[in-house]
């Protein structure tokens, strides 16, 4: 019975997830093309450089396993959740890598809201992925 009752809270996970490592994408993006353009973002301190990096790779890596969490919530089988578990696990792991650069970088202090913006976003994904990828593995029915 506790299969089929993770799947909505699954697929409300993975599409708040997915919008959030798209608005991650767009401010981190913004902010590399800032940096490349004109050699900084306001308020840029030491780990500006790394935060936004990661934060780039984070969102990139964590779009595409949502599509494959979309697979295996359409199909919600034990054939599709490896490869999902897998690239969500990556997805977080990276997640959870660029929220110790925004660590930093929120103890080193900013002036830009668009990196406090990217900096609270990290933060909630870094939650809301682990939520998911419970989600998924708590499904996992027990028994024949």
């Amino acid at each position: 019975m506790a299969y089929k009752q993770m799947r909505p809270a699954a697929s409300f996970l993975l599409f708040l997830n997915f919008c959030m490592y798209v608005v991650v994408l767009g401010i981190s993006g913004w902010s590399m093309n800032r940096i490349i353009d004109h050699g900084g973002v306001q308020g840029q301190n030491g780990a500006t450089f790394f935060f936004i990096t990661y934060s780039l790779i984070a969102g990139a890596v964590g779009a595409v396993s949502c599509l494959y969490g979309l697979n295996h919530v359409t199909y919600w089988g034990h054939d599709s959740l490896p490869a999902t578990a897998a690239a969500a696990s990556v997805a977080w792991s990276l997640t959870v890598l660029a929220l110790g650069f925004a660590s930093k970088h929120i103890r080193l202090h900013t002036d830009s809201h668009r990196l406090k913006t990217l900096e609270a976003f990290i933060i909630i994904l870094s939650g809301t992925m682990l939520m998911y990828i419970g989600a998924i593995h708590g499904a996992i029915k027990r028994g024949n």
